[in-house]
């Protein structure tokens, strides 16, 4: 199967062809809600960030906001700003642009209210709506593809079912040319020699190893003696004993592939093949940077059980084990609990191509069925 996808200025394919509307700061937000309540073809890219924040945590609102409209499934924007803001609707448009792709403002203080905003909002968005549907999809290679993967609500099988699946998908696509976005540096406390040993070159496997230590220390100096034990209550309850036992069913979903880079919360990757992202381990803080960093497809293993999707991409859950999946088919994209009845690693990481694949190619997961999207951004000190 070939990956037919949405062409775009900046060389790069949307697996969708959303556009979307995007509150430059948390006080925007009602007029995007009303906007996509006018237009419900658009999608509203609502936050809670964008000012009162210190300059650390505005610069990763900034870059994020810039990569979620960057991303190749958006065909076209429209960024809604109040006016005050730090992080302003003009400048967050401008970088979006660069991408070659359509992109407009508007400012509610400008347009005299939110009344007026949303009316002018809902005439732009329409008119982006109407662009992007007059483009079509076309053939190109896999390598085109970006998959960002999560694991959340893990069990005692996480790292025995689903998670070693998604390595063999991810091995699939690198060894295709694609790039595959592994993130939850927080889930790596221990294993970070493991990963360092897989790094491209010297100095990369001493960024992965100091990055997760310092990780590890922060853990310590937050939470004493309790660092190690620092998983959620959900994954103790599932049969997770520690950080360390979590860590190596998280690295396992980036396969076997030599780490090619190392990258900042919802950066772009300058660099193709397995790459890192310093994520926290929350799931839709993580799910919001690999979007940013331009993942079309994102891959979601759980062994507790979510409905977590995503605005601008669709979501793949993949269930660890039969009962999760029956429980909550729904919300369950695929059962990867078929590997304790005797089907292989190999066989249940082909099927997981196939669907990755489908999806690329427009079939719709389970959360975007469900109109699952949740966002939220990382944030790092205190607001002011």
């Amino acid at each position: 199967m070939e990956f037919l996808g949405y062409p775009r200025a900046d060389g790069r394919w949307g697996a969708r062809n959303h556009v979307a509307v995007i509150s430059s700061v948390v006080c925007a937000n009602g007029v995007v809600q009303a906007i996509a309540r006018a237009v419900p073809e658009v999608k509203p890219i609502t936050h809670t960030e964008g000012c009162g924040r210190g300059p650390a945590d505005l610069q990763i609102a900034v870059r994020t906001l810039i990569g979620l409209g960057k991303n190749p499934n958006v065909a076209g924007a429209l960024v809604v700003g109040l006016g005050c803001e730090f992080t302003k609707a003009d400048m967050l448009a401008g970088a979006i642009a660069a991408s070659g792709k359509p992109v407009e403002t508007i400012s509610i203080q400008d347009e005299g209210g939110s009344v007026r905003a949303a009316r002018r909002g809902v005439e732009i968005a329409r008119r982006l709506v109407a662009h992007a549907t007059m483009i079509e999809r076309r053939p190109c290679g896999w390598d085109a593809l970006a998959v960002g993967l999560e694991c959340g609500g893990s069990d005692a099988l996480s790292g025995i079912t689903a998670n070693p699946m998604v390595g063999v998908a991810a091995d699939w696509l690198v060894a295709a040319g694609g790039t595959v976005l592994l993130s939850e540096t927080t889930e790596m406390i221990g294993a970070e020699a493991l990963l360092a040993a897989r790094a491209v070159d010297p100095r990369l496997g001493r960024a992965l190893t100091d990055l997760i230590q310092a990780q590890h220390q922060r853990a310590k100096e937050m939470l004493g003696p309790m660092a190690d034990l620092v998983i959620s209550p959900g994954n103790m309850d599932g049969g997770l004993s520690s950080i360390r036992e979590k860590s190596l069913g998280c690295i396992i979903k980036g396969g076997t592939s030599p780490i090619q880079q190392l990258v900042e919360y919802g950066e772009t990757p300058s660099r193709k093949g397995l790459v890192i992202m310093d994520t926290p381990g929350s799931d839709i803080f993580s799910l919001t940077a690999l979007a940013a960093g331009g993942a079309q497809v994102m891959i979601f293993t759980t062994g507790r059980g979510t409905p977590a999707g995503f605005p601008l991409a669709p979501v793949i859950k993949v269930a660890t084990n039969h009962e999760l999946f029956a429980r909550m088919n729904d919300d369950m994209d695929l059962n990867a609990g078929v590997i304790l009845d005797g089907v292989s690693i190999g066989d249940a990481g082909r099927d997981l191509v196939d669907f990755v694949q489908r999806v690329s190619n427009g079939e719709l997961t389970k959360a975007e069925i469900n109109g699952n999207d949740l966002l939220a951004i990382h944030t790092t000190g205190p607001s002011f």
